[in-house]
């Protein structure tokens, strides 16, 4: 359990317990007890609503003024998954339209380090839809990671999206756009 815990903070720490246990599916007291285990080996750090964050030591944290870059997540990626309180990421108007009743989380644009739409290949390129006003800067930021990703999927079947299809209807769109590969 204390390898498991060492594992899951190296990845995504500083994390609590709570996000631990949602994470590795142990139960909280479990997850607590391993990072009990451990307090000499870890790093408390004071959460912002003032829970309790480990992290193993020596860990790199950016500065709360370090910008954080756009990224187009993949479907199901752990950044969305790992954590209890996936508010952190997902701002909470948005969760019921990136994670599906079914399981299914939808890849995602983030920006600013939260949900901000959602993306899927199209002709070439990725469309993506923003679910609010995105500043230009962040839709060039956005491009240059699309042509990055149209390259890593090129050799990949474009059928694995289809499925999901369906979903685009549904979704707000405050701005759709078509980034080149």
């Amino acid at each position: 359990m204390q390898q498991l815990a060492r594992r899951y903070l190296e990845g995504f720490g500083p994390a609590s317990a709570a996000d631990l246990a949602q994470f590795t599916l142990l139960t909280r007291s479990a997850a607590r007890d391993a990072l009990d285990a451990m307090a000499g080996q870890l790093e408390r750090r004071e959460g912002p609503d003032g829970s309790t964050l480990f992290d193993v030591p020596g860990a790199p944290l950016p500065g709360e003024d370090t910008p954080c870059p756009p990224r187009l997540m993949a479907m199901w990626d752990s950044v969305l998954l790992a954590y209890a309180d996936r508010g952190r990421v997902i701002p909470p108007a948005y969760r019921a339209l990136v994670i599906r009743r079914n399981g299914d989380v939808l890849p995602t644009l983030l920006v600013d380090g939260h949900v901000a739409g959602v993306w899927r290949p199209a002709g070439g390129g990725i469309e993506a839809t923003a679910f609010r006003e995105l500043p230009e800067r962040a839709w060039q930021e956005l491009a240059g990671e699309a042509r990055a990703l149209v390259s890593f999927l090129a050799a990949r079947d474009p059928a694995v999206y289809r499925r999901f299809a369906h979903w685009w209807k549904e979704l707000p769109a405050a701005e759709v756009r078509f980034l080149p590969g």
